[in-house]
């Protein structure tokens, strides 16, 4: 079943994405909250997840290190300030240099909303720096959730 989704630049430096996942959302939520899950879906077509961290508590961080080649590897990084399970999940996120030096930080929200059996995500992120960047993760997050749709469709437990 083709899965519904949308994506609104509500400004230049802010967005939000809706997709409809077929799958319960607690497993769209142990999809988003457990390393093991998240190595086989996360970033966009073509990359590879190469570590995974995750401290799942208000105040643990996050870890991704993912690359779409050896020599082209990204950081990304940030801090849970919220978990409802299976409801809602917000952290900050920023990408991080090879030194560990964080750019630009913002704050997502993911949304979880059971609709009879299948999972309704919201996913709100702000404020980005620029506009390039808002819509750069409106393709990086858009290819993002088809993996994780594939990832859904395969994996049922």
């Amino acid at each position: 079943m083709a899965a519904r989704s949308s994506a609104a630049v509500e400004d230049a430096r802010e967005l939000t994405l809706t997709r409809v996942f077929d799958a319960p959302r607690a497993l769209v939520f142990k999809a988003w909250t457990q390393p093991e899950h998240i190595s086989r879906w996360w970033g966009p077509h073509g990359f590879t997840v190469f570590e995974c961290q995750i401290d799942l508590r208000v105040g643990g961080g996050w870890y991704i290190r993912m690359g779409s080649a050896p020599n082209q590897m990204a950081r990304q990084r940030g801090i849970i300030r919220e978990i409802i399970a299976p409801e809602r999940l917000v952290f900050t996120y920023a990408f991080e240099d090879e030194a560990g030096t964080r750019g630009h930080e913002t704050i997502v929200t993911a949304a979880f909303t059971d609709e009879g059996g299948k999972t309704l995500l919201t996913l709100h992120q702000a404020v980005f720096e620029s506009d390039f960047m808002c819509k750069d993760h409106v393709r990086g997050w858009g290819e993002t959730l088809e993996r994780l749709a594939d990832y859904l469709n395969h994996n049922r437990e």
